[in-house]
């Protein structure tokens, strides 16, 4: 027999209702935001994630699964921001409409160690503003970003928010931190000891409970790095997340797994989800589409993951008991045809409609019936057949009644109306 590949999960009926509310959810908030959805290839060119996440990086140098196809080398995409900015250029989104706010929904793949919320296939909900640099953009990204959660009933969560800089700075922060960092490197992991010399910034976001106690100790004053402009850009992001009274905390240690991310990052942590606790992140990434090729513009996004979302929404006790289900029950062969018919009808109305295909008898279809969750029960039977009626039951009053066969949609309409009251 064969089984799913670890890491990989199978997303079964009962909780797809689940998905679809934080989708729909998503969609909703999305909209009231002015966003629209694009929806991008799974498989990119691997070089793709070479040159926009870092070539040290941790996924590119572990987790990505590559594809080789004679001398193409093509990846499963492990993050979206890449591939958006990707079609953004090539596209020509640059040259016509410049100013572009996207969503996303999808999966993401990374080959690494199964774990909590943390799968080899996962589902990403994200969005990317591109072609500004104004820091209200980033008030606007964090502030849906909460407002999002807000929607999908999660709390006890919190926003870390720090600056990076501007390309300059990164470099300066860099040489403080290996002058920091170099007289410890014995007390580092091993991949920490290559980071000192590779890609120090990388420290701050190792998960190895040395190098963060490490880091904790860190002497990290935004004002010893931070040019003047950069410093105001990340006064005013504070300035708006204060106007909108939106909580969050200064982190100075933050910094993200991505080379790509200048300026303003962010991460929304929740305590439910262990050692590995992010809900989501994100962040400016300023010079991205230079490196791939396009004009120096401004961007910046987010991403929450949708497994991650789930382990600690209280919103997901969505199923199929949510919808007016119309259960059919024909108790004879004449009667499927009837029921065949009285289904057609039903669904152009937009009433979910369904009927008893397994042949059982009066029973064991009553009992499927309730077992589905249908608010009303309809039986054909031979009497039902002789008096041209149906026999209708309402399975939350309890109560049933004969009704007239052209007058069966009316009726349940009615009583979906009154229940709406």
């Amino acid at each position: 027999m064969f089984k799913k590949i670890p890491g990989t999960k199978d997303i079964l009926p009962e909780e797809s209702y689940s998905w679809q509310n934080l989708e729909n959810i998503g969609r909703k908030i999305f909209s009231c935001y002015n966003y629209q959805e694009i929806r991008l290839p799974l498989i990119e060119e691997a070089s793709l994630f070479d040159r926009t996440l870092g070539i040290s990086s941790e996924i590119v140098q572990k987790q990505m699964f590559l594809v080789r196809h004679g001398k193409n080398l093509f990846a499963l995409r492990p993050e979206g921001t890449a591939p958006i900015v990707r079609a953004y250029l090539e596209n020509n989104l640059d040259k016509t409409v410049k100013f572009i706010k996207l969503y996303y929904l999808g999966p993401m793949f990374r080959l690494e160690r199964p774990q909590k919320g943390r799968l080899r296939q996962f589902h990403h909900l994200g969005c990317e503003v591109i072609g500004s640099t104004d820091p209200y953009v980033d008030v606007e990204i964090i502030s849906l970003a909460d407002n999002l959660l807000k929607n999908f009933s999660i709390n006890g969560y919190e926003i870390k928010i720090n600056s990076l800089g501007c390309k300059q700075d990164k470099e300066r922060w860099a040489e403080i931190l290996r002058r920091q960092l170099t007289p410890h490197a014995n007390r580092l992991c091993a991949d920490c000891k290559v980071r000192i010399k590779k890609n120090v910034l990388r420290i701050l976001d190792c998960k190895k409970p040395g190098c963060r106690e490490m880091v904790r100790g860190l002497d990290l004053k935004k004002e010893s790095y931070l040019c003047p402009d950069c410093l105001m850009h990340f006064g005013k992001v504070k300035e708006g997340l204060d106007l909108l009274k939106i909580n969050y905390k200064v982190t100075p240690h933050l910094v993200r797994g991505l080379d790509y991310y200048t300026r303003t990052v962010f991460e929304i942590t929740h305590t439910d989800l262990g050692s590995q606790d992010a809900l989501g992140a994100g962040g400016r990434y300023d010079n991205l589409a230079q490196e791939l090729g396009g004009p120096q513009i401004g961007a910046m996004g987010f991403a929450f993951g949708m497994e991650r979302l789930l382990l600690v929404s209280r919103c997901k006790d969505i199923n199929a008991s949510s919808k007016n289900l119309v259960y059919v029950i024909p108790l004879e062969e004449e009667a499927k045809k009837q029921a065949l018919r009285l289904l057609d009808n039903l669904r152009k109305q937009e009433i979910t409609a369904d009927m008893d295909y397994e042949n059982k008898s009066l029973k064991g279809a009553m009992r499927k019936a309730n077992d589905l969750g249908a608010k009303f029960v309809v039986i054909i039977g031979e009497d039902e057949l002789k008096k041209d009626v149906v026999t209708l039951k309402d399975m939350v009053l309890g109560q049933q009644r004969q009704v007239k066969r052209q007058d069966l949609i009316l009726n349940i309409k009615k009583q979906i109306s009154n229940r709406l009251i």
